[in-house]
Protein backbone atom coordinates (compact mmCIF):
# COMPACT_ATOMS: atom_id res chain seq x y z
CA UNK A 1 0.00 0.00 0.00
CA UNK A 2 1.43 3.59 -0.73
CA UNK A 3 1.94 6.20 1.27
CA UNK A 4 -0.06 8.09 -0.96
CA UNK A 5 -3.41 6.39 0.36
CA UNK A 6 -2.39 8.22 3.49
CA UNK A 7 -4.06 11.85 2.27
CA UNK A 8 -7.85 10.32 2.55
CA UNK A 9 -10.20 13.25 0.38
CA UNK A 10 -7.30 15.59 0.52
CA UNK A 11 -5.66 16.99 -3.07
CA UNK A 12 -2.28 16.15 -3.77
CA UNK A 13 -0.79 19.16 -4.62
CA UNK A 14 2.59 18.08 -6.77
CA UNK A 15 4.77 20.88 -7.14
CA UNK A 16 8.37 22.20 -8.38
CA UNK A 17 10.48 22.62 -4.89
CA UNK A 18 13.38 24.14 -6.70
CA UNK A 19 11.39 26.88 -7.83
CA UNK A 20 10.77 30.33 -6.47
CA UNK A 21 7.55 31.16 -6.96
CA UNK A 22 5.98 27.64 -6.38
CA UNK A 23 7.73 27.40 -3.23
CA UNK A 24 5.75 31.00 -2.20
CA UNK A 25 2.29 29.46 -4.08
CA UNK A 26 2.96 26.70 -1.46
CA UNK A 27 3.19 28.82 1.59
CA UNK A 28 -0.01 31.15 0.57
CA UNK A 29 -1.75 27.77 0.31
CA UNK A 30 -0.72 26.79 3.61
CA UNK A 31 -1.37 29.97 5.36
CA UNK A 32 -5.13 29.84 4.03
CA UNK A 33 -5.86 26.00 4.04
CA UNK A 34 -7.84 25.78 8.01
CA UNK A 35 -9.61 23.30 6.94
CA UNK A 36 -6.38 21.03 5.94
CA UNK A 37 -7.47 19.58 2.21
CA UNK A 38 -4.42 20.14 0.49
CA UNK A 39 -1.05 17.69 1.13
CA UNK A 40 1.86 18.92 -0.88
CA UNK A 41 5.02 16.90 -2.18
CA UNK A 42 7.87 18.64 -4.52
CA UNK A 43 7.96 16.61 -7.69
CA UNK A 44 11.71 15.60 -7.01
CA UNK A 45 10.17 13.68 -4.56
CA UNK A 46 10.71 9.62 -5.21
CA UNK A 47 7.39 9.28 -3.35
CA UNK A 48 5.69 10.58 -6.37
CA UNK A 49 7.76 8.68 -9.60
CA UNK A 50 5.46 5.35 -9.62
CA UNK A 51 2.87 8.39 -10.27
CA UNK A 52 4.00 10.10 -12.68
CA UNK A 53 5.04 6.98 -14.58
CA UNK A 54 1.95 5.82 -14.53
CA UNK A 55 0.38 8.54 -16.08
CA UNK A 56 3.21 9.48 -18.56
CA UNK A 57 4.56 11.76 -17.07
CA UNK A 58 7.92 13.20 -17.51
CA UNK A 59 9.02 10.87 -20.51
CA UNK A 60 10.77 12.57 -23.49
CA UNK A 61 9.42 11.90 -26.89
CA UNK A 62 11.83 8.92 -27.36
CA UNK A 63 9.46 7.26 -24.58
CA UNK A 64 12.80 7.81 -21.90
CA UNK A 65 12.11 8.83 -18.79
CA UNK A 66 14.29 11.64 -16.84
CA UNK A 67 15.12 11.05 -13.22
CA UNK A 68 15.75 14.52 -12.89
CA UNK A 69 12.66 15.67 -14.40
CA UNK A 70 10.63 18.16 -12.66
CA UNK A 71 7.09 19.25 -14.19
CA UNK A 72 6.49 22.64 -15.64
CA UNK A 73 3.21 22.82 -14.87
CA UNK A 74 1.54 22.55 -10.95
CA UNK A 75 -0.67 18.86 -10.94
CA UNK A 76 -3.08 18.42 -8.27
CA UNK A 77 -4.20 14.67 -7.66
CA UNK A 78 -7.06 13.87 -6.20
CA UNK A 79 -7.97 10.32 -4.76
CA UNK A 80 -4.00 8.82 -5.65
CA UNK A 81 -3.37 5.57 -5.68
CA UNK A 82 -7.14 4.38 -6.93
CA UNK A 83 -9.17 3.54 -9.69
CA UNK A 84 -10.81 6.83 -10.07
CA UNK A 85 -7.67 8.83 -9.65
CA UNK A 86 -7.53 11.96 -11.61
CA UNK A 87 -4.70 14.46 -12.22
CA UNK A 88 -5.16 18.20 -12.83
CA UNK A 89 -2.83 20.65 -14.16
CA UNK A 90 -2.22 24.08 -14.83
CA UNK A 91 -4.79 26.30 -14.16
CA UNK A 92 -7.64 23.07 -13.48
CA UNK A 93 -5.23 22.57 -10.79
CA UNK A 94 -5.08 25.78 -9.45
CA UNK A 95 -8.83 26.37 -9.84
CA UNK A 96 -9.03 22.73 -7.41
CA UNK A 97 -6.94 23.75 -4.74
CA UNK A 98 -8.95 27.45 -4.50
CA UNK A 99 -12.25 25.39 -3.92
CA UNK A 100 -10.41 23.69 -1.13
CA UNK A 101 -9.87 26.57 0.73
CA UNK A 102 -12.36 28.29 3.21
CA UNK A 103 -14.31 31.07 1.85
CA UNK A 104 -13.82 33.30 -0.51
CA UNK A 105 -11.57 31.47 -2.25
CA UNK A 106 -14.41 29.41 -3.79
CA UNK A 107 -15.81 32.12 -4.64
CA UNK A 108 -12.76 33.15 -6.57
CA UNK A 109 -12.80 29.72 -7.85
CA UNK A 110 -15.79 29.84 -9.72
CA UNK A 111 -15.24 32.92 -11.41
CA UNK A 112 -11.62 31.92 -12.92
CA UNK A 113 -13.22 29.03 -14.09
CA UNK A 114 -15.92 31.30 -16.47
CA UNK A 115 -12.61 32.33 -18.02
CA UNK A 116 -12.45 29.39 -21.06
CA UNK A 117 -9.76 27.36 -20.57
CA UNK A 118 -7.12 28.22 -23.28
CA UNK A 119 -6.86 31.50 -22.17
CA UNK A 120 -6.62 30.54 -18.34
CA UNK A 121 -3.99 28.40 -19.70
CA UNK A 122 -2.42 30.47 -21.57
CA UNK A 123 -1.96 33.27 -18.53
CA UNK A 124 -0.75 29.90 -16.64
CA UNK A 125 2.30 28.76 -19.75
CA UNK A 126 3.20 32.67 -19.81
CA UNK A 127 4.09 32.77 -15.95
CA UNK A 128 5.66 29.17 -15.76
CA UNK A 129 8.17 30.39 -18.89
CA UNK A 130 9.30 33.21 -16.35
CA UNK A 131 9.13 31.94 -13.30
CA UNK A 132 12.43 31.21 -12.59
CA UNK A 133 14.02 34.55 -13.93
CA UNK A 134 11.06 36.61 -11.95
CA UNK A 135 11.57 34.42 -8.37
CA UNK A 136 14.59 32.31 -8.93
CA UNK A 137 15.66 28.69 -8.49
CA UNK A 138 16.31 27.45 -5.27
CA UNK A 139 19.17 24.88 -5.46
CA UNK A 140 17.49 22.84 -2.85
CA UNK A 141 14.11 22.30 -1.74
CA UNK A 142 13.17 24.42 1.66
CA UNK A 143 12.47 22.21 4.92
CA UNK A 144 8.76 22.90 6.29
CA UNK A 145 8.75 24.09 9.79
CA UNK A 146 7.78 21.37 12.38
CA UNK A 147 3.94 22.28 12.29
CA UNK A 148 4.32 21.99 8.00
CA UNK A 149 6.19 18.83 8.01
CA UNK A 150 2.49 17.09 8.61
CA UNK A 151 0.97 18.84 5.14
CA UNK A 152 3.97 17.61 3.52
CA UNK A 153 4.94 13.86 1.85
Amino acid sequence: MSDLLQIGDRLLVIFDGHCGFCNRSVRWFLRRDRRDRLRFVPSESPKVAALLARHRIGETENGLSSPAFAPSTILVVSNPDTPVEQILVRSDAAIAMLRALPRPWPAVATVMSWIPSPLRDLGYRLVARCRYRIWGRLETCPIPTAQERERFF
